[in-house]
């Protein structure tokens, strides 16, 4: 059984919702986001995302975006991903996951990104820019490497596209909270409730809600209806306004409790 499984399994016999925390690869450096990711796994994270910085992050808020352009600037990227999951690996069980656009692992090629992941103990990859329709090879490539293909949904999402994305998806949809970008504060869509019915007839799969994830209260919310929470941008936004590392590990605490009370 794979890691994400497992995690998954073992937090609903529990009663409980996984909650997800992301760290970015270079964020606020490459001496620092090490500590910042183990932070938020001590502060009650079940799985982690990793966020590879890129130049045209088309789905990120402008927290993300800046904490990306400071990352680039520290040396962050792919490889330096590679190496943070390669170093957290040792130090834990939990399921680590790779946020990427698709343009840095095709500059790699699909099948040596697919191998340096998993040599890095890369359980999943989400990448949001990637469709159900392109994702075939992607999907083949991880899965031959024992790496789940982490699609994305939305409100919007029709049946049909969403069978679409559980015919290519493995591990879990991620559904996006809102139509807009990470960050986004306006709540939870009116229809994000009908998409997460449609996607339980699509899929055993489970469902996690990003975006807009910010707050406590927020975060309970999401994770009343779906299987798990992503939170991103409240959790950088302290490092990226003040530098304050203990602040972001203590809003992943308040999230990973709002998240797992649900």
């Amino acid at each position: 059984m794979s890691r994400i499984a497992k995690a998954f399994k073992e937090l609903k016999a529990r009663g409980r919702k996984a909650f997800v925390a992301y760290a970015m690869a270079g964020f606020p450096d490459t001496r620092q986001d090490e500590a910042l990711a183990l932070s938020f796994l001590h502060a009650g994270a079940d799985l982690l995302e990793i966020g590879v910085p890129f130049s045209d992050p088309l789905a990120d808020g402008p927290v993300i975006q800046r904490c990306g352009e400071l990352a680039l600037k520290a040396g962050g990227g792919l490889a330096r991903a590679l190496e943070l999951a390669a170093a957290l690996r040792p130090k834990t069980q939990a399921p680590l996951l790779l946020m990427t656009y698709c343009n840095p692992p095709l500059s790699m090629g699909i099948g040596a990104f697919a191998a340096a992941a998993a040599k890095a103990g890369v359980d999943g990859c989400i990448i949001p820019d990637l469709s159900p329709e392109e994702a075939l090879p992607w999907g083949r490539a991880l899965a031959a490497k024992g790496i789940s293909l982490i699609l994305l949904a939305a409100p919007t999402s029709t049946p049909e596209r969403l069978a679409k994305v559980a015919a290519q998806a493995s591990g879990f949809v991620y559904f996006v909270s809102v139509a807009g970008v990470t960050g986004a504060n306006q709540g939870l869509d009116q229809h994000l409730e009908a998409a997460l019915r449609a996607w339980r007839k699509a899929s055993p799969a489970p469902a996690v809600i990003g975006f807009g994830i910010s707050t406590p209260q927020r975060a309970r919310q999401a994770a009343g209806l779906a299987d798990g929470v992503v939170a991103a941008t409240a959790l950088l936004k302290p490092v990226l306004e003040s530098g304050d590392l203990h602040a972001a590990a203590g809003m992943a605490k308040a999230l990973a409790k709002a998240t797992h009370g649900a």
